[in-house]
């Protein structure tokens, strides 16, 4: 089986600063998971991990940039330390929304992942912020994840976040909601969710999981959404096959 795994920024950083201790479990996960699948990584965290190299103000598009230029190769090179402890290594490739809308960029990509992945390599895939004309071309790495998913052919998008699962209502601000456990579609409504500033639930978060899901149910493939946090309902999934925690959006036919 063919997963990719997708990590983000709040899940590998805590005051602007990589949490080494949270990547290093991601990275004993992944290791597992590599036993017996075909894995790729898309992570988040370039900024978070130039930011403690160069200090600058991140409201600003250039600085923006820059940090994540400089943050890059520091975070792949966190990455290959913590592999290093388990004999494995990773290699860095960063995409943009033009590489798929290129069919021979999109197959050349495959290609490189599907090399590397032969020769037990872990592929880490991120936005290539630093050539972005808006603040991130796909607007989030969500998006760019299911993308990676469908055009690498995976069978399974798992998404790690700070949010553990989608609910019937938000849970920050009601007490009795209810985590779905398994979803099927998701209603043109829910793509449209007001992002509150201030919510971490609604901003940049649920619905842009929502549109990476919508955009795999279409293509009937699965995309399983948990903590990144604690690890434990991905690998009760995943490795064990039992859905423990985390949300499963998957095709069903009519």
């Amino acid at each position: 089986m063919r997963v990719v795994v997708k990590v983000g920024s709040h899940v590998l950083s805590e005051q602007n600063r990589i949490e080494k201790t949270r990547m290093l479990n991601l990275v004993e996960f992944l290791v597992e998971l590599m036993k017996n699948n075909e894995v790729i990584l898309v992570s988040s965290a370039a900024v978070a991990a130039g930011y403690s190299k160069l200090k600058l103000d991140k409201k600003s598009l250039p600085n923006r940039q820059a940090i994540a230029a400089v943050g890059q190769p520091h975070l792949i090179e966190l990455y290959n330390k913590k592999l290093a402890k388990f004999d494995k290594i990773g290699a860095q490739i960063l995409l943009t929304a033009d590489d798929f809308d290129s069919r021979k960029r999109t197959q050349n990509a495959k290609c490189a992942v599907d090399t590397l992945i032969k020769h037990d390599v872990l592929p880490i895939i991120n936005e290539n912020d630093a050539t972005a004309i808006e603040e991130l071309v796909f607007g989030d790495n969500d998006q760019l994840s299911a993308h990676v998913a469908h055009y690498f052919r995976a069978d399974l998008l798992i998404i790690l976040s700070d949010i553990d699962g989608y609910y019937d209502k938000d849970p920050n601000k009601h007490d009795d909601a209810v985590m779905k456990k398994i979803v099927n579609s998701i209603a043109k409504e829910e793509l449209e969710l007001p992002q509150n500033a201030g919510s971490e639930f609604a901003t940049g978060g649920i619905v842009t999981k929502l549109k990476s899901a919508d955009f795999l149910l279409q293509r009937k493939q699965d995309m399983f959404m948990c903590s990144g946090f604690d690890l434990s309902d991905v690998k009760s999934y995943v490795l064990d096959g039992i859905h423990m925690g985390g949300t499963l959006f998957t095709y069903k036919e009519n």
